[in-house]
Protein backbone atom coordinates (compact mmCIF):
# COMPACT_ATOMS: atom_id res chain seq x y z
CA UNK A 1 0.00 0.00 0.00
CA UNK A 2 1.21 3.51 -0.80
CA UNK A 3 1.76 6.49 1.49
CA UNK A 4 -1.35 7.52 3.44
CA UNK A 5 -2.38 10.59 5.40
CA UNK A 6 -1.99 8.53 8.59
CA UNK A 7 1.59 7.72 7.65
CA UNK A 8 2.38 11.41 7.28
CA UNK A 9 1.26 11.92 10.88
CA UNK A 10 3.53 9.07 11.96
CA UNK A 11 6.40 10.61 10.02
CA UNK A 12 6.00 13.80 12.05
CA UNK A 13 5.88 11.91 15.35
CA UNK A 14 8.99 9.95 14.36
CA UNK A 15 10.84 13.05 13.21
CA UNK A 16 11.07 11.77 9.62
CA UNK A 17 11.01 14.70 7.17
CA UNK A 18 8.37 14.53 4.42
CA UNK A 19 9.37 14.99 0.77
CA UNK A 20 6.81 16.71 -1.48
CA UNK A 21 7.10 17.73 -5.14
CA UNK A 22 4.67 18.82 -7.85
CA UNK A 23 3.71 17.04 -11.07
CA UNK A 24 1.16 17.60 -13.81
CA UNK A 25 1.70 14.67 -16.19
CA UNK A 26 2.22 10.91 -16.26
CA UNK A 27 5.92 10.99 -17.09
CA UNK A 28 7.05 13.35 -14.34
CA UNK A 29 4.77 11.67 -11.80
CA UNK A 30 6.29 8.30 -12.64
CA UNK A 31 9.84 9.64 -12.25
CA UNK A 32 9.10 11.33 -8.92
CA UNK A 33 7.29 8.30 -7.55
CA UNK A 34 10.12 5.93 -8.46
CA UNK A 35 12.59 8.36 -6.89
CA UNK A 36 10.82 7.92 -3.54
CA UNK A 37 8.88 11.17 -3.11
CA UNK A 38 6.31 10.85 -0.29
CA UNK A 39 3.65 13.22 -1.65
CA UNK A 40 3.00 14.40 -5.19
CA UNK A 41 1.00 17.61 -5.36
CA UNK A 42 -0.88 18.37 -8.54
CA UNK A 43 -0.52 22.05 -7.84
CA UNK A 44 -2.36 24.90 -9.48
CA UNK A 45 1.11 26.35 -10.09
CA UNK A 46 0.81 24.42 -13.36
CA UNK A 47 -1.12 27.48 -14.60
CA UNK A 48 2.08 29.51 -14.51
CA UNK A 49 4.87 26.98 -15.03
CA UNK A 50 3.22 24.63 -17.53
CA UNK A 51 0.51 26.73 -19.20
CA UNK A 52 2.12 30.18 -19.26
CA UNK A 53 -0.40 32.20 -17.24
CA UNK A 54 0.74 35.06 -15.02
CA UNK A 55 -1.17 33.76 -11.98
CA UNK A 56 -2.90 30.56 -10.88
CA UNK A 57 -6.36 32.11 -11.25
CA UNK A 58 -7.31 31.03 -14.81
CA UNK A 59 -7.30 27.30 -14.02
CA UNK A 60 -10.62 25.45 -14.07
CA UNK A 61 -11.70 22.35 -12.23
CA UNK A 62 -11.71 20.49 -15.55
CA UNK A 63 -8.05 21.45 -16.01
CA UNK A 64 -7.16 20.00 -12.63
CA UNK A 65 -9.17 16.84 -13.19
CA UNK A 66 -7.40 16.27 -16.51
CA UNK A 67 -3.90 16.70 -15.10
CA UNK A 68 -4.57 14.78 -11.88
CA UNK A 69 -5.81 11.77 -13.82
CA UNK A 70 -2.55 11.73 -15.77
CA UNK A 71 -0.47 12.05 -12.60
CA UNK A 72 -2.37 9.30 -10.80
CA UNK A 73 -1.69 6.87 -13.65
CA UNK A 74 2.03 7.33 -13.06
CA UNK A 75 2.03 6.83 -9.29
CA UNK A 76 2.33 3.56 -7.37
CA UNK A 77 3.39 4.68 -3.91
CA UNK A 78 3.22 8.44 -3.25
CA UNK A 79 0.16 10.18 -1.81
CA UNK A 80 -1.46 12.26 -4.58
CA UNK A 81 -2.96 15.59 -3.53
CA UNK A 82 -4.89 17.84 -5.93
CA UNK A 83 -5.21 21.62 -5.58
CA UNK A 84 -8.74 22.90 -5.92
CA UNK A 85 -8.49 25.90 -8.26
CA UNK A 86 -9.72 29.42 -7.64
CA UNK A 87 -13.48 29.80 -7.22
CA UNK A 88 -14.22 26.07 -7.18
CA UNK A 89 -14.61 25.94 -3.39
CA UNK A 90 -14.96 29.51 -2.07
CA UNK A 91 -18.63 30.12 -2.90
CA UNK A 92 -20.13 27.62 -0.46
CA UNK A 93 -19.55 24.37 1.38
CA UNK A 94 -21.78 22.67 -1.18
CA UNK A 95 -19.60 23.90 -4.03
CA UNK A 96 -16.46 22.71 -2.24
CA UNK A 97 -18.03 19.32 -1.56
CA UNK A 98 -18.98 18.94 -5.21
CA UNK A 99 -15.52 19.94 -6.48
CA UNK A 100 -13.58 17.84 -3.99
CA UNK A 101 -15.89 14.88 -4.51
CA UNK A 102 -15.26 14.98 -8.25
CA UNK A 103 -11.51 15.01 -7.66
CA UNK A 104 -11.54 11.89 -5.51
CA UNK A 105 -14.15 10.04 -7.60
CA UNK A 106 -12.78 10.84 -11.06
CA UNK A 107 -9.01 11.03 -10.60
CA UNK A 108 -8.05 8.59 -7.86
CA UNK A 109 -6.26 11.31 -5.88
CA UNK A 110 -6.37 10.70 -2.14
CA UNK A 111 -6.73 14.30 -0.93
CA UNK A 112 -7.37 17.89 -1.93
CA UNK A 113 -5.65 21.12 -0.96
CA UNK A 114 -7.45 24.37 -0.13
CA UNK A 115 -6.03 27.84 0.51
CA UNK A 116 -6.86 30.14 3.41
CA UNK A 117 -7.72 29.99 7.08
CA UNK A 118 -10.60 32.44 7.49
CA UNK A 119 -13.79 31.32 9.33
CA UNK A 120 -15.69 30.29 6.19
CA UNK A 121 -12.78 28.10 5.10
CA UNK A 122 -12.66 26.45 8.50
CA UNK A 123 -16.28 25.35 8.07
CA UNK A 124 -15.48 24.03 4.61
CA UNK A 125 -12.50 22.00 5.86
CA UNK A 126 -14.56 20.59 8.71
CA UNK A 127 -17.43 19.54 6.46
CA UNK A 128 -15.13 17.99 3.86
CA UNK A 129 -13.27 15.94 6.44
CA UNK A 130 -16.54 14.83 8.01
CA UNK A 131 -17.53 13.56 4.56
CA UNK A 132 -14.33 11.52 4.34
CA UNK A 133 -12.38 13.86 2.07
CA UNK A 134 -8.84 14.46 3.39
CA UNK A 135 -7.82 18.11 3.25
CA UNK A 136 -4.36 19.64 3.11
CA UNK A 137 -4.57 23.26 4.25
CA UNK A 138 -2.43 26.19 3.06
CA UNK A 139 -1.61 29.48 4.83
CA UNK A 140 0.92 32.29 4.51
CA UNK A 141 1.33 33.32 0.90
CA UNK A 142 -1.75 31.86 -0.77
CA UNK A 143 -1.29 32.43 -4.52
CA UNK A 144 -5.01 32.50 -5.28
CA UNK A 145 -5.13 35.72 -3.23
CA UNK A 146 -2.27 37.34 -5.17
CA UNK A 147 -4.29 40.43 -6.08
CA UNK A 148 -5.34 40.94 -2.46
CA UNK A 149 -1.69 40.69 -1.36
CA UNK A 150 -0.49 43.00 -4.12
CA UNK A 151 1.87 40.38 -5.52
CA UNK A 152 3.71 37.26 -4.43
CA UNK A 153 5.02 38.85 -1.26
CA UNK A 154 6.34 37.28 1.92
CA UNK A 155 3.65 37.03 4.61
CA UNK A 156 3.76 37.08 8.40
CA UNK A 157 6.51 39.68 8.61
CA UNK A 158 4.84 41.70 11.39
CA UNK A 159 3.90 40.46 14.84
CA UNK A 160 0.21 40.92 14.08
CA UNK A 161 0.39 39.10 10.76
CA UNK A 162 2.45 36.27 12.25
CA UNK A 163 -0.06 35.78 15.06
CA UNK A 164 -2.93 35.69 12.56
CA UNK A 165 -1.21 32.98 10.49
CA UNK A 166 -0.42 30.97 13.64
CA UNK A 167 -4.04 31.12 14.78
CA UNK A 168 -5.26 30.15 11.30
CA UNK A 169 -2.99 27.11 11.34
CA UNK A 170 -4.22 26.04 14.77
CA UNK A 171 -7.84 26.47 13.69
CA UNK A 172 -7.31 24.49 10.48
CA UNK A 173 -5.86 21.61 12.47
CA UNK A 174 -8.89 21.71 14.75
CA UNK A 175 -11.16 21.70 11.67
CA UNK A 176 -9.64 18.40 10.57
CA UNK A 177 -6.87 19.19 8.07
CA UNK A 178 -4.36 16.32 7.93
CA UNK A 179 -1.43 18.62 7.05
CA UNK A 180 -0.76 22.24 6.20
CA UNK A 181 1.42 24.06 3.68
CA UNK A 182 3.29 27.09 5.03
CA UNK A 183 4.34 29.32 2.13
CA UNK A 184 6.79 32.24 2.09
CA UNK A 185 6.79 33.13 5.79
CA UNK A 186 9.67 33.84 8.19
CA UNK A 187 11.61 30.77 9.32
CA UNK A 188 10.95 31.45 12.99
CA UNK A 189 7.20 31.49 12.32
CA UNK A 190 7.51 28.22 10.39
CA UNK A 191 9.26 26.70 13.40
CA UNK A 192 6.68 28.06 15.85
CA UNK A 193 3.76 26.65 13.86
CA UNK A 194 5.49 23.29 13.36
CA UNK A 195 6.10 22.95 17.09
CA UNK A 196 2.56 24.01 17.96
CA UNK A 197 0.68 21.65 15.61
CA UNK A 198 0.35 17.88 15.80
CA UNK A 199 -0.31 17.63 12.04
CA UNK A 200 2.65 17.83 9.62
CA UNK A 201 3.69 21.21 8.25
CA UNK A 202 5.00 21.35 4.69
CA UNK A 203 7.19 24.35 4.05
CA UNK A 204 7.87 26.25 0.85
CA UNK A 205 9.96 29.25 1.71
CA UNK A 206 9.14 28.76 5.40
CA UNK A 207 12.56 27.78 6.73
CA UNK A 208 14.23 24.42 7.45
CA UNK A 209 12.27 23.46 10.55
CA UNK A 210 8.96 22.40 8.96
CA UNK A 211 8.04 18.71 9.04
CA UNK A 212 8.44 18.50 5.26
CA UNK A 213 9.35 20.58 2.26
CA UNK A 214 7.71 21.11 -1.14
CA UNK A 215 9.09 22.67 -4.29
CA UNK A 216 7.62 23.25 -7.71
CA UNK A 217 9.49 20.55 -9.63
CA UNK A 218 10.55 22.71 -12.61
CA UNK A 219 12.20 25.07 -10.09
CA UNK A 220 14.11 22.17 -8.54
CA UNK A 221 15.23 20.99 -11.99
CA UNK A 222 16.29 24.42 -13.20
CA UNK A 223 13.65 24.46 -15.93
CA UNK A 224 11.84 27.62 -14.88
CA UNK A 225 12.83 30.88 -16.52
CA UNK A 226 12.08 32.71 -13.26
CA UNK A 227 12.27 31.22 -9.78
CA UNK A 228 11.00 32.52 -6.43
CA UNK A 229 13.70 33.55 -3.94
CA UNK A 230 13.17 30.47 -1.78
CA UNK A 231 13.49 27.94 -4.64
CA UNK A 232 16.67 25.88 -4.85
CA UNK A 233 17.60 24.45 -8.26
CA UNK A 234 19.54 21.17 -8.02
CA UNK A 235 20.50 21.07 -11.70
CA UNK A 236 20.03 23.17 -14.84
CA UNK A 237 17.90 21.14 -17.21
CA UNK A 238 16.94 24.26 -19.16
CA UNK A 239 20.51 24.59 -20.46
CA UNK A 240 20.99 20.82 -20.82
CA UNK A 241 17.83 20.45 -22.90
CA UNK A 242 18.67 23.51 -24.97
CA UNK A 243 22.09 22.09 -25.78
CA UNK A 244 20.64 18.69 -26.69
CA UNK A 245 18.05 20.24 -29.00
CA UNK A 246 20.65 22.47 -30.64
CA UNK A 247 22.91 19.45 -31.24
CA UNK A 248 20.03 17.51 -32.75
CA UNK A 249 19.02 20.47 -34.93
CA UNK A 250 22.58 20.87 -36.20
CA UNK A 251 22.80 17.17 -37.12
CA UNK A 252 19.50 17.34 -39.00
CA UNK A 253 20.44 20.51 -40.89
CA UNK A 254 23.87 19.15 -41.76
CA UNK A 255 22.31 15.82 -42.81
CA UNK A 256 24.30 13.94 -40.18
CA UNK A 257 21.28 12.62 -38.28
CA UNK A 258 21.18 8.83 -38.38
CA UNK A 259 24.95 8.38 -38.70
CA UNK A 260 25.18 7.01 -35.17
CA UNK A 261 25.25 3.18 -34.96
CA UNK A 262 22.59 3.43 -32.23
CA UNK A 263 20.20 5.44 -34.42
Amino acid sequence: MGVTTQQLSRFKRDGRPIVVLTAWDFLMAQVLDRAGVDVILVGDSLAMVALGHETTLPLTLEDMLHHTKAVRRGVKNALVVCDLPFMTYQESVAQAMHSAGRVLKETGAQAVKLEGGHPAMLETVERLTQAGIPVMAHVGLTPQSVHQFGGFRKQGTTAEAAERILQEAIALESAGAFSIVLEHIPADLGLQISQKLTIPTIGIGAGPHCDGQVLVTPDLLGLSEWQPPFAKPYTNLRDIITQAVQTYAAEVREQRFGDSPNA
